[in-house]
């Protein structure tokens, strides 16, 4: 068996929706970038393992890209109508994770962005500077995002096991890396949109 470098940690998560995308996801995703690795080293296209990462990182960037900008928006919101404390919740939950690529730390780090974003949200909800349905749209359009991120993150593994299979290497893929099961529906949706757009790798990479 391969011994990986891993940090283990305890990650304390607020809000509902981040707590949604971590229970939903996060497993899933991690595993799904652990496969991404092995089946792509058992095809043997060793170039191919940094373009794809160069793509999952570019997918991740723009996703906290867009998260900072909202922030840093909201956070002067604050700002402007002179609010500094954020609340506290009533049921935070502390999740046991496993960091084993960078990529897995950059989906924790965007977990930990939403759930501070949804904080101020919160916050200005609470003061009355947000309506309940401004605060409805805007909580769901972010737990989407990353709902749909890790999505494409699972079809671009699935996408890697059509490749395996078309170059006959279905049996060492499957000792290697078992495939896991997506149960959630909108995962799985995003998952199967997501391989089905070609069955080249390559083409992922060059979009």
């Amino acid at each position: 068996m391969y011994s990986r470098p891993v940090f283990r940690q305890n990650m304390i998560v607020n809000s509902l929706q981040a707590q949604r995308v971590m229970a939903r996801s996060f497993d899933r995703v991690s595993n799904a970038l652990f496969s991404l690795d092995v089946i792509l080293r058992i095809i043997g296209d060793l170039k191919e393992i940094d373009q794809v990462e160069e793509v999952i990182h570019g997918h991740i960037d723009k996703v906290a890209e867009d998260m900072k900008k909202a922030l840093d928006q909201l956070s002067k919101v604050m700002a402007d109508n002179g609010i500094e404390d954020t609340p506290g919740y009533s049921a935070p939950v502390t999740y046991p994770i496993e960091i084993t690529s960078p990529q897995v730390a950059q989906f924790a780090h965007l977990i930990r962005s939403l759930d501070k974003l949804m904080s101020i949200v919160d916050t200005l909800w609470l003061n009355t500077v947000l309506t309940s349905q401004q605060r409805s749209d805007a909580t769901y359009e972010w737990q989407q995002r990353l709902i749909k991120l890790a999505g494409r993150i699972i079809g671009m593994e699935k996408r890697a096991r059509i490749s395996a299979h078309s170059k006959g290497k279905d049996e060492e893929v499957a000792e290697a890396a078992p495939e896991q099961e997506t149960n959630d529906v909108e995962l799985s949706s995003e998952a199967e949109s997501t391989s089905k757009t070609s069955t080249n790798m390559q083409e992922e990479v060059s979009a």
